[in-house]
């Protein structure tokens, strides 16, 4: 019986090894202009310097090197695999036909990952790195909960603690993603929280404050530094964006073993880790297609359309150094909404520069937008995405409807960064609030 099955098992792996890449890709060569380096502060000691004892050492490495291609680890090669990449990348035929469109719509769906999110491809190497180098405990911080799930997750295969500080918005409406985070043996914290001096601080002031990214951050860095532990980021730094892009390369093999080139990929963006994981290797690994590349993101955190493009803090008390991004600034604090992973009051500084320069475009969608899109794809093809990515499928909607408007048969390809099943609740809040309206 084995012997029967065995060139289809042959067929199976080596199209799993064809996909799967062995380099991840570095935009930052590829860039229309220079990068803007971090920079410190005038005053107080170098956050720059502080890095070292932050971040673990390769990833401190990559995230400032400017090679095109760093290869991927076997070991972390190998857990990519167990863990589920590739993963698929689906034609959304059933959505196509309730949109009555010309367009053809695919979906990488990276929410077959086991925590539901992109997350993982950059919790792993990190946590990799920092237990080669010794390290027994990581620190970070999560929005949604997707990220902090992944990095419980990777800590688990590699052995290492992990504590978790969890924007308090989040950690009391998705306690879900808080067991499942727990369930993997991590430690999670309501941030702020009282384990930390900026927490502290805040809680003092505002008893009943909802939390931010921002202040998660700062919160699961001074942890780190206080304990000797090391702090693993979820978006942002080019290093993040780096691991992510797996997603991109697997999906332009994926679309040229079907014979298709996309006129248009689309993305949700927080703070740029899944949209840049997904969109980076097409621009610059270029084609000679002519591509659009848009950006979807909440219009409760208006980045886009409210933003300036300046050196400001990742975290809200500063403890890391100035990047030069598109920001609505270190102290701003967001509305407890339904997308916590779309909190982030910044943007990675390579998109930033893409943005600024027009080859990125850019949506903003409020949660009635999102609902809507979000029900419109359950419905169809029978996936619940995570309101992070039903940003995404609204723009996607929208796309294929002006494509049905002015008869073209475009090609859209867009990127499911995480299912819904554990936002459920968020959902079922949203639908009694508008049947109330």
């Amino acid at each position: 019986m084995r012997d029967k099955y065995e060139p289809m098992v042959n067929t199976l792996n080596k199209y799993l090894d064809e996909i799967l890449p062995n380099y991840w890709y570095n935009i930052v060569p590829d860039l229309p202009k220079p990068l803007p380096p971090p920079i410190d502060p005038p005053e107080n000691s170098s956050r720059i310097e502080l890095l070292q004892q932050i971040l673990p050492k390769e990833i401190l490495k990559q995230q400032f090197t400017i090679d095109r291609f760093v290869k991927i680890p076997d070991e972390v090669k190998e857990k990519y695999g167990v863990l589920g990449r590739p993963t698929p990348l689906y034609r959304a035929k059933a959505l196509e036909r309730f949109l009555d469109t010309p367009a053809t719509i695919y979906f990488k769906f990276e929410g077959a990952l086991p925590t539901g999110s992109h997350k993982v491809n950059t919790a792993v190497p990190q946590v990799f790195y920092a237990h080669t180098e010794g390290v027994d405990h990581v620190t970070t911080e999560t929005g949604a909960g997707q990220w902090g799930a992944a990095v419980a997750l990777a800590a688990a295969l590699y052995g290492v603690k992990a504590t978790v500080f969890m924007v308090k918005a989040s950690y009391d409406q998705k306690p879900g993603r808080r067991a499942l985070m727990e369930f993997y043996g991590a430690e999670v914290v309501a941030s702020p929280s009282k384990l930390t001096k900026i927490g502290v601080e805040i809680v003092e002031r505002n008893p009943r404050h909802p939390g931010s990214l921002g202040i998660a951050i700062s919160e699961a860095i001074e942890y780190a530094l206080e304990n000797g532990y090391r702090y693993v980021m979820g978006s942002v730094l080019d290093v993040v964006l780096m691991h992510q892009s797996v997603i991109g390369l697997e999906t332009m093999k994926q679309l040229e073993l079907i014979g298709e080139e996309p006129d248009v990929l689309v993305a949700c963006v927080g703070g740029g880790s899944n949209f840049g994981g997904f969109v980076y290797p097409f621009i610059g690994l270029k084609s000679s297609k002519k591509m659009e590349f848009v950006a979807a993101a909440s219009a409760e955190v208006p980045k886009f359309s409210k933003g300036w493009y300046k050196y400001d803090y990742p975290d809200t008390a500063g403890l890391l150094p100035l990047l030069k991004m598109i920001t609505l600034g270190k102290d701003f604090v967001p509305p407890p909404i339904y997308s916590g992973g779309l909190r982030y009051h910044g943007l990675a500084p390579s998109l930033s520069i893409l943005i600024a320069e027009g080859i990125v475009k850019w949506v903003e969608y409020k949660e009635s937008d999102i609902l809507e899109a979000a029900r419109i794809f359950a419905k169809t093809q029978g996936i619940v995405p995570a309101p992070e990515s039903a940003h995404a499928i609204k723009a996607v909607i929208d796309i294929a409807l002006q494509a049905k408007k002015n008869s073209e048969k475009k090609v859209i390809v867009f990127n499911l960064s995480g299912h819904g099943l554990l936002d459920i609740e968020n959902y079922r809040s949203m639908m009694l609030r508008y049947q109330k309206q």
